[in-house]
């Protein structure tokens, strides 16, 4: 009641009487200016805490995105493109803008590289010289994006490492990263039940799931995680429910402490060990009873009148 009281009257407060009364400013325009500069201040203090670690995370997760998006998209125009003067050369990808980065036309492969003998009999047309410098620069931009994504790698391994070890530990920096890019944030993903945490990435089955009579999703994105993703088809359902528990224990345990816990890899390891020994083979499919003979006509419903 005391607090409540103590409440009211600072809300019945007037400030600029107050800072007046006080000496504090001398007229109502030195108490504006007071008030605007307090506001500025409070603004910015109030963005630059909104950086966190974990959103610079989520900024580089999404970075990769964009990366392979366009990096994918580039590279098979410059399969497309190139294909034109060496249609023999089954590269794709990096490698392909690498070797184009490098000799640009076929005639400028060496006698003792792989491709030399596809290249002295290619029945591509021919490759002008402005064409060849420009695929050439094409190439490198490409390949820059792959050094690129595998610096941002770098970096979210490094930064996950500090944010969230039990965390990396358990699904890995990637994975990890991605699990906290689809939450908001490193303390979303905390809150989150372990439910929540093993269909992550998987709404639309999920919501195919709830409009019709489709199964419920066994996982979502850590699927992609080896412990699941290598595992035999009748094990992953109970090895996804197990392995998103471990997740989310670690996530709690990164946002309240911060501080590497080694028993919750070690306690995850025994129970995926203790779900693979209990279900070694694939269950019996259970048969359907069969009907009694002369009744699968009787069970169709008539339709229409008597004729």
């Amino acid at each position: 009641m005391q607090e409540s009281g103590q409440s009211a009257a600072l809300q019945d407060l007037d400030l600029r009487q107050a800072a007046i009364d006080s000496c504090f400013v001398e007229l109502d325009e030195e108490y504006d200016i007071l008030l605007r500069e307090v506001c500025i201040r409070a603004a910015k203090s109030r963005i630059s805490s909104n950086d966190t670690d974990d959103r610079r995370i989520i900024q580089a997760v999404q970075a990769l995105d964009d990366i392979d998006r366009n990096s994918n998209e580039l590279s098979e125009r410059l399969l497309e493109w190139y294909g034109a003067y060496f249609p023999e050369l089954e590269l794709t990808g990096e490698p392909l803008a690498r070797f184009v980065s490098t000799f640009g036309s076929r005639a400028n492969v060496p006698e003792s590289h792989p491709m030399f003998v596809k290249a002295s009999m290619s029945m591509g047309s021919e490759l002008s010289f402005a064409d060849e410098e420009l695929l050439r620069t094409f190439a490198l931009n490409i390949c820059s994006l792959y050094d690129t994504r595998r610096h941002i790698e770098s970096y979210i391994v490094t930064a996950m490492g500090s944010l969230a070890p039990n965390l990396s530990d358990i699904a890995g920096a990637l994975l990890g990263a991605r699990l906290i890019s689809m939450a908001g944030s490193l303390q979303k993903l905390a809150s989150f039940p372990s439910s929540t945490v093993q269909v992550i990435g998987a709404h639309r089955a999920l919501f195919k799931h709830l409009r019709g009579n489709t199964p419920p999703p066994k996982h979502g994105i850590i699927f992609n995680n080896v412990v699941i993703k290598n595992a035999p088809w009748w094990q992953r359902g109970k090895l996804a429910r197990s392995f998103a528990s471990k997740i989310s224990l670690a996530a709690r345990t990164d946002f309240y402490t911060g501080k590497r816990d080694p028993s919750i890899r070690e306690s995850m390891d025994k129970k995926l060990n203790a779900i693979r020994a209990a279900n070694p083979s694939p269950p019996k499919r259970e048969s359907k009873p069969a009907g009694k003979p002369g009744s699968r006509g009787k069970s169709r419903n008539k339709k229409g009148g008597r004729r």
